[in-house]
């Protein structure tokens, strides 16, 4: 059984399908089904556009492991640079290697600072 999507997560679903989805028109909705998007309606995990599914869902990580992961959702902290989603993976604070380096270039520059005056 699924569980009830969050406003953020419906959120999410209606922003990568409007700037994403090959499939979505603005002015027709779904050009396959020829009618409204369903992704638009969805108010439960459980079955998805398989268009969506498999190329525009992979595009927002936390989103997919989110809706597509059994059981409760998993929860995910920010990144303190960027503010991307970082997976509760041990002792993992950035989301990236970049994000990494940039504020350990950070902490050094306020250290440096410190340290002069």
């Amino acid at each position: 059984m699924g569980r009830e999507l969050t406003r953020t997560e419906k959120a999410a679903i209606r922003r990568l399908v409007s700037k994403w989805c090959a499939n979505y028109d603005r002015d027709c909705g779904c050009l396959p089904l020829d009618c409204e998007c369903y992704m638009f309606g969805k108010c439960w995990t459980g079955a998805y556009c398989r268009y969506f599914r498999e190329a525009v869902l992979p595009l927002d990580p936390a989103l997919e492991a989110a809706l597509l992961a059994e059981g409760p959702r998993p929860d995910f902290k920010a990144c303190p640079v960027c503010g991307r989603a970082v997976a509760p993976d041990g002792r993992q604070t950035y989301c990236s290697a970049a994000c990494a380096k940039a504020a350990h270039r950070r902490q050094q520059r306020e250290y440096m600072r410190k340290k002069r005056g």
